[in-house]
């Protein structure tokens, strides 16, 4: 019953109602209240409608005012790797002083990676999360690194949304040995994992986890096809680097004679268990398959273009569950979604309509529908997050509009599509929990961990140089 039919009825007893916010639902009609409410209880959304209505029909524990300010699901972050966060910086100070090797991958990520422990990604996971959280991100898709089990720690810390990775490799050139691992012991890693951290697919655990395999130049098609079956069984995703950079396309012709996307079409694992992160060089023939075979994306806005072309606007208008995604922080450090993206608009316009003397050949809301609805459909976890209606969890950002760049705005859509990022956040809920209140994160001591953070990060510089 809604609350539009209650009558004379008492006040229905809830936890928390949102009212007089400008509420984007990001539902597939658009809708948009400008003087909405939304009521939650036991973590999940009762209803969504106007507030003079809703006021009068439930009586909450917690009333929180919006005035004005936009409500929106939380963003998602497609591919996130966790366990360089105290890299931040790093790269960029180095190359000031000496030419950095390539690929980047495996001259500094996975070696630094080699060098954590498990406090260090623990630590890692409380200061990404925390900082995902005031910039708006409720949800992340763990690309695979060391010791997940502590990323889950501090995703249950933290609060956050998020499904965490072992980094997953049997095979490759110039791997640390710490990160490479027989077949067998790769594959039943990856299930350990699973088990002990499992899919919820009503949403009601926020922390789970998926399986990983780092790319196809480091697993062999054996891990390759084990992973997939294990996976497919317990209803996971495999989360992989997938058509990223030419040495990858090189490898797969000259060891299978098929481009990367074939090579998996051929093995049988190219279907909706895969999540493909970065895909800067498929094809047009490959963004077809990926729409035919449900195989789901992300779009790392901040460093994508340096490799080519990505196609993420074809991939999206086609229909492929494509997200954006930060790719973490060693490459320009923002964990801000909203700010990736405005980078894919810029992007995606200059790539897509700008050779056609298209000005507005991407629309103003697709970036952010992107990182909102589309990260939740490549995290299939769309059933219960990604828009804002009955039934979903209470996953949700209260976005200012009192803030420098909102001046001047014709309508709070406008300003949220085109130019809000992170520091406009105000108020995250998680599960229906405030997470973070008037810009703070209510869950951890940020304080505590950026300091804790800096002094780690100068002794592992030495890691990378």
């Amino acid at each position: 019953m809604t609350a539009e039919t209650t009558g004379n009825r008492s006040p229905r007893s809830i936890d928390t109602l949102i009212q007089n916010a400008h509420v984007v639902t990001f539902d597939d009609s658009g809708t948009i209240l400008a003087d909405g409410a939304i009521a939650i209880h036991e973590g999940r959304i009762l209803e969504v409608g106007p507030s003079h209505v809703l006021s009068a029909a439930y009586a909450p524990t917690r009333r929180i005012f919006a005035n004005g300010q936009i409500a929106l699901p939380g963003l998602t972050d497609a591919h996130i790797h966790t366990a360089q966060t105290l890299m931040r910086g790093l790269l960029s100070t180095l190359g000031r002083t000496k030419a950095l090797r390539v690929p980047t991958w495996r001259e500094y990520l996975v070696p630094f990676e080699a060098s954590l422990t498990p406090d260090d990604v623990e630590l890692s996971g409380q200061l990404a999360y925390s900082s995902m959280l005031a910039t708006g991100t409720t949800s992340f898709f763990e690309a695979g690194g060391p010791h997940p089990e502590s990323m889950a720690q501090a995703a249950v810390e933290t609060g956050i949304r998020g499904a965490v990775s072992l980094n997953t490799m049997d095979g490759g050139a110039r791997i640390p040995e710490s990160m490479r691992m027989s077949t067998e012991e790769a594959l039943q890693r990856n299930i350990d994992l699973v088990d002990a951290w499992p899919h919820d697919p009503d949403g009601g655990t926020r922390v789970s986890a998926c399986m990983s395999l780092r790319q196809i130049i480091t697993c062999t098609p054996e891990l390759v096809t084990g992973i997939h079956q294990a996976a497919q069984e317990r209803g996971v995703k495999v989360h992989t680097h997938l058509v990223e950079g030419t040495y990858e396309i090189d490898y797969a012709l000259e060891n299978f004679g098929r481009r990367p996307v074939e090579y998996l079409l051929e093995l049988g694992v190219f279907d909706h268990t895969l999540h493909g992160a970065h895909s800067v060089l498929a094809s047009i023939e490959d963004v077809e398959l990926y729409a035919a075979h449900g195989v789901s994306a992300a779009h790392c806005a901040k460093g994508n273009y340096a490799i080519g072309a990505a196609p993420a606007l074809k991939m999206w208008r086609k229909g492929v569950a494509i997200g954006l995604g930060t790719d973490g922080v060693a490459n320009a450090g923002t964990l801000d979604v909203f700010r990736v993206a405005m980078l894919a608009r810029v992007g995606q316009q200059y790539i897509e309509a700008t050779p056609v003397h298209n000005r507005n050949g991407v629309g103003l809301e697709e970036p952010l529908q992107m990182a909102v609805t589309g990260g939740a459909r490549a995290m299939a976890t769309h059933g219960y997050t990604g828009t804002l209606a009955a039934g979903k969890r209470a996953d949700i950002v209260l976005v200012g509009t009192d803030g420098p760049d909102a001046a001047g705005y014709s309508s709070a859509e406008a300003f949220l599509f085109e130019c809000a990022s992170g520091r406009d956040v105000r108020t995250v809920l998680v599960d229906g929990q405030v997470v973070v209140d008037d810009g703070e994160v209510t869950t951890v001591d940020t304080e505590q961990i950026r300091a804790r953070a800096a002094v780690r990060q100068q002794e592992l510089a030495a890691a990378i140089a």
